[in-house]
């Protein structure tokens, strides 16, 4: 789908519009849909939708990599369906541009029990039934998981007594009976949820749009998956982690990036067939049309810290079979329609497995003005045909933030003699989306701030930081018919519609 011309939108689904403080899978999803249809564009990206701890908001530190963000459920299709009234929906006052997160949780919290007693009354569970034996193999596990956590009075899973951490049969079976009925509320929940989902994702596709997902490559360490799956990490005896994931030291950071992740024993991954991402991807593929591999570099050589150490100054390379890895994917998933998350500092070894799948990478035009602008696989007159082009990602500033903020005066100097012209802050973005439009690239993926042409405060994360991220919201208003024909104009003159 890739090796044709278009172009798409990264937009999160907690940044669109609704009444119910985030962002949800109901009606102003649609409405994004037929936006993007209008404009003629072919592709939605999303960053990561699973459940999160709503103390964070973070996509990327998620309890399961299974489980859904009920958070994202749309209590008006919950009217439609028969689970609430609209009585049960008082419209509460939510900041219209950002998501706060304990608030939104509070609120629907009290909406999904209500839910759950008018679902118990229905006799017709069939449908309900079927996901779960379907999902049986990750739904139950979480479903206790999350109960648990409840129960215990504590998030951390390796704090939990031995028995209930080591998962004794007997024991979690007890568990199990005792707390039953808030066990299978939370799969009531990721019911409805994955129902919702599929319906946006059948939606679109009618639509001509695409959905790309994002996959990161480590886990949360206080997650079902490490509780359920233990032997597949670098635990020591007590079960906490050995090692952790990071990046070593580079032009960015004097002392690396420390993140914390498990890391994965690749060697009992491989005697088992790869058999937990066999599922983990085969399960995305079933939500999305596209998935981006976040850290892609992780699958051919990881940098692996000591637990104890403050930085990641002292950590080592340790190198992944990827080919075998991959080969094996391949024989479950033959088109295996992956976006390679390749950016920084990429060695030759991580090159050759891209180009030997043949997996699009990615290029940033907001890294292109450097001193190195001619040479710099970023700049426009470099890109090759399988690549992504974005503006930015969730992870930089935006364009016009980048253009105020961050550029300094010899970066604007190389932007305006590659552009021809001086241009001013307010005209930046749309500088940005069309020299992106008008590369070789076949893919163009723009986040919807730089559409829009946003400043700096509305960036949807700071890497580094703990607060005040993914809080980002679109506003109705925004999605305006002149903004879809510009949009159009674009594709149409560029071969992307």
């Amino acid at each position: 789908m890739l090796n044709r011309r278009g172009s798409g939108v990264l937009l999160h689904i907690t940044s669109l519009p609704s009444a119910y403080g985030i962002g949800d899978l109901g009606p102003q999803a649609y409405r994004f849909a037929d936006f993007l249809a209008g404009s003629g564009l072919s592709y939605w990206q999303v960053l990561p939708i699973n459940s999160v701890d709503p103390g964070t908001g973070s996509p990327y530190n998620a309890s399961s990599t299974f489980a859904g963000n009920t958070l994202l459920i749309s209590p008006e299709f919950m009217c439609r369906d028969g689970l609430l009234s609209e009585g049960d929906l008082p419209v509460p006052n939510f900041p219209e541009r950002r998501v706060e997160y304990l608030k939104v949780n509070s609120y629907k919290q009290k909406l999904f029990h209500r839910a759950y007693r008018r679902f118990k009354e229905n006799k017709n569970q069939s449908e309900y039934e079927i996901f779960c034996k379907e999902n049986s193999d990750w739904l139950e596990d979480f479903a206790l998981f999350e109960v648990l956590k409840e129960h215990l009075e504590e998030g951390d899973w390796a704090k939990w007594p031995i028995e209930i951490r080591d998962r004794d049969p007997g024991v979690l079976q007890t568990l199990k009976d005792k707390l039953q009925d808030k066990a299978e509320m939370g799969k009531f929940l990721q019911y409805v949820f994955f129902k919702q989902w599929l319906e946006l994702k059948g939606y679109c596709n009618k639509k001509g749009i695409e959905v790309v997902g994002d996959v990161p490559i480590y886990v949360d360490y206080r997650s079902a998956d490490v509780w359920t799956n233990p032997e597949i990490f670098k635990l020591d005896g007590n079960k906490l982690p050995a090692v952790i994931s990071g990046v070593p030291p580079d032009y960015f950071s004097s002392t690396g990036q420390r993140w914390g992740n498990p890391v994965y024993r690749w060697d009992v991954l491989k005697k088992s067939g790869y058999t937990w991402w066999v599922k983990r991807i085969g399960h995305n593929l079933k939500l999305f049309n596209l998935v981006r591999i976040d850290h892609f570099r992780g699958f051919v050589a990881y940098w692996e810290i000591p637990a104890g150490e403050e930085t990641a100054v002292n950590g080592r390379w340790v190198g992944v079979d990827a080919v075998d890895f991959f080969d094996t994917l391949l024989r479950h998933f033959p088109s295996l329609p992956v976006i390679a998350e390749d950016l920084g500092v990429i060695t030759p070894d991580v090159r050759e497995v891209v180009a030997r799948y043949n997996f699009p990478g990615m290029k940033l035009l907001i890294f292109a003005f450097g001193e190195d602008l001619p040479t710099n696989p970023y700049t426009p007159h470099n890109h090759v045909k399988n690549c992504i082009v974005y503006t930015g990602t969730h992870d930089n500033n935006t364009i016009r933030g980048w253009f105020k903020d961050e550029a300094s005066a010899d970066d604007r100097k190389r932007l305006f003699r590659y552009l021809g012209r001086e241009v001013s802050e307010k005209d930046v973005h749309w500088e940005f989306v069309r020299l992106a439009m008008m590369s070789v690239a076949n893919t163009v993926i723009l986040p919807m701030q730089d559409i829009l042409g946003l400043g700096g405060e509305a960036r949807m994360n700071l890497p580094a930081t703990t607060k005040g991220n993914w809080k980002w919201r679109l506003r109705e208003k925004e999605l305006t018919s002149n903004l879809s024909d510009k949009l159009l104009e674009m594709t149409r003159i560029y071969g992307r519609a």
